[in-house]
């Protein structure tokens, strides 16, 4: 079993030469909401072969955690065709998980795209990708404090209703975890990603950004289908955390490849 990274070897990967699909864009209107979760409820949820990646919370209970990943990719291209650039909504539902391998890694649940190229992820790799008509809008002070954040997205997949607002208190320790380098590593950090295809084999694929500068916020509403669809979070529940930023740049290694 291959030995998880430490938060500094995280941190530290550097950037891949783009090449032929990897992807490069940038993630505007950043909203990560994270909840709590039963590791039984999310471990009976996941695909075998993973494992939640649990905590224990200052409270003394020992939880999973899911997160939906909000935002409008801008000015999306592949490397092998940078001149074509396109712009949308999209939303993650993944969870914290071990992999096969013993890294920290994330599962994605899925995915809403609201374009058409959402057919393209799905027929190439087998990728959990949805379609979702989705409306984003953020405003943000002179000194960059997200001062309201509205999410709704609609579809027979990955239904939200979603208000948020920020503060000026940066992203430090959470709940749960041992400092500010723990949080990050695991919940803002996640560079591999596992999915499940259609035909029930795992795929992965990573990605790579740098050290996300991130406000804390907090949930006015946060309504997901997807994770209450799973019964991994209660209708109503509170999150426990919510992290924004205005942008950030980041870059997706493609094609997947199978487990």
């Amino acid at each position: 079993m291959t030995l998880a990274l430490t938060p500094a070897e995280a941190f530290a990967r550097p950037r891949a030469r783009l090449r032929w699909l990897d992807a490069t864009t940038i993630l505007e209107q950043f909203a990560l909401v994270t909840f709590d979760v039963d590791p039984a409820r999310l471990r009976s949820a996941l695909p075998v072969g993973l494992e939640p990646e649990v905590r224990t919370l200052d409270g003394g209970r020992t939880r999973g955690f899911v997160s939906a990943v909000s935002f409008r990719d801008v000015d999306f291209r592949f490397a092998i065709a940078p001149w074509v650039r396109v712009s949308f909504f999209q939303t993650y539902y993944r969870s914290y998980v071990r992999g096969p391998d013993g890294r920290q890694a994330v599962h994605f649940f899925g995915t809403t795209l609201d374009s058409p190229l959402v057919a393209l992820p799905r027929s190439l790799w087998g990728m959990p990708w949805h379609p979702g008509r989705t409306s984003i809008e953020s405003s943000w002070t002179a000194e960059g404090v997200c001062d309201g954040y509205r999410h709704v997205s609609s579809g027979r997949w990955g239904g939200a209703d979603v208000e948020l607002v920020g503060s000026s208190e940066p992203a430090g320790r959470l709940d749960g975890f041992a400092d500010a380098e723990d949080a990050a590593h695991i919940l803002t950090h996640p560079l591999d990603g596992w999915f499940q295809r259609p035909d029930g084999r795992l795929g992965r694929y990573a990605v790579w950004h740098s050290r996300m500068a991130l406000q804390v916020g907090s949930a006015r509403r946060a309504s997901y289908s997807v994770f209450e669809d799973l019964d991994v979070v209660e209708p109503g529940a509170r999150p426990h955390s919510v992290l924004v930023t205005s942008s950030v740049e980041f870059d997706v290694l493609l094609p997947p490849r199978l487990a």
